[in-house]
C-alpha cells in the first residue's frame, strides 16, 4: 500500500540550500518492485516522475496525486539501468557500464530505438545522467572511472542530433572539494544522481555514498556542498526538479522500509541555515 508522509516537524541543524529547507520533506512511499530505485524524470505534461529500477527493467510512470498511482512498462532484458532522462520524446537511460539505450511510445508503446555504446575504455560505473538544455547535450557523470585521478570526477556529452559520444570530458568536478566544502568525513564523493535546476541553472549533484549533495555551474565549478541528513537521505539514489523549482530526491530502500520520494517545495525566502 502506498501512502503520502506528513512533513516532518523534527528540525535538525543542518544546512540547506537557499529557497529549500532539506529538513522538512514530503515522504512519498513506494511498492515493493521499487525498493531499487535508481533514477527519476520529472514530466511537466502530467506532473508525474517516470523513474526506474536497477532491480528489473520497467520504465515506471509515478502520478504524484493521492491515492499514488503508477504504470510500467517493459524495457529489454539483462540491462543494468541506473538513471534516465526524456529530451524531445526519446528517453535516454543509462546502464552502469556508460552505455546509452533510447527508447519512444509507439502507438502506445514503449520500443527500444537505439543503443549506444560509451566510447570510454577501461572500466568504467555511471550513475548519473541529464540533458543540458544550453549545452543541447546529454551529460553522463562518472560515479567511478578508470582514469579519473585524485579524486576528480569525470563528466561526458552525449549529442542527441548525430548520436555521438564526445570522447574528451566536457568538465570535470573535484570530489575532495566537494567533500571539504560540506566539512564531511565520509567516504569518496561519488555522484549517484544530477539533474538542472530550471530556476538557478545551477547543476545539483548528489552522493549517496558521501551523503551529501552539490552544486555548481554547468561547468562543474563547485559554488556549495550540503551534508545530508541521514535519517531522511538513507541512500539518495535519484534526482529531479519541476519548472516550478520543486525538487525531488529519491532513496532506495537500503534494506530499512520501502523506498521514497522525498518532496522538497522550492521557496525563494527559506534562508540557508535551518
Amino acid at each position: 500500500m502506498l501512502l503520502i508522509g506528513c512533513k516532518s516537524e523534527n528540525k535538525i541543524n543542518f544546512l540547506s540550500p537557499k529557497g529549500y529547507n532539506l529538513s522538512n520533506p514530503v515522504m512519498i512511499h513506494l511498492r515493493n518492485d521499487l525498493d531499487e530505485i535508481s533514477g527519476i524524470y520529472y514530466y511537466k505534461k502530467d506532473t508525474s516522475l517516470f523513474a526506474i529500477s536497477n532491480e528489473n527493467a520497467f520504465l515506471y510512470k509515478i502520478y504524484l496525486r493521492k491515492p499514488i498511482k503508477i504504470k510500467y512498462w517493459k524495457l529489454s532484458i539483462g540491462s543494468d539501468y541506473e538513471d534516465i532522462t526524456l529530451h524531445d520524446s526519446t528517453f535516454y537511460l543509462l546502464q552502469s557500464n556508460g552505455d546509452l539505450k533510447t527508447f519512444e511510445f509507439t502507438n502506445g508503446k514503449l520500443i527500444n530505438t537505439d543503443a549506444c555504446a560509451s566510447p570510454i575504455s577501461g572500466f568504467n560505473e555511471f550513475e548519473s545522467l541529464y540533458y543540458d538544455g544550453f549545452k543541447e547535450k546529454v551529460v553522463l557523470v562518472c560515479k567511478d572511472c578508470e582514469d579519473d585521478k585524485n579524486q576528480m570526477i569525470s563528466a561526458y556529452n552525449f549529442n542527441p542530433l548525430d548520436k555521438v559520444f564526445n570522447n574528451n570530458y566536457a568538465f570535470q568536478i573535484n570530489g575532495s572539494e566537494a567533500k571539504k566544502i560540506a566539512q564531511t568525513t565520509k567516504t569518496r564523493f561519488r555522484p549517484s544522481a544530477a539533474a538542472i535546476n530550471p530556476l538557478t541553472k545551477e547543476l545539483f549533484i548528489i552522493s549517496a555514498t558521501a551523503n551529501t549533495l552539490v552544486i555548481a555551474d554547468n561547468k562543474g565549478n563547485i559554488k556549495s556542498a550540503y551534508k545530508l541528513n541521514p535519517k531522511f537521505f538513507k541512500q539518495p539514489e535519484g534526482i529531479a526538479f519541476s519548472p516550478a523549482g520543486t525538487l525531488y530526491i529519491s532513496n532506495e530502500s537500503a534494506e530499512t522500509g520501502s523506498a521514497n520520494i522525498l518532496v522538497f517545495t522550492y521557496n525563494p525566502t527559506a534562508n540557508e541555515k535551518i
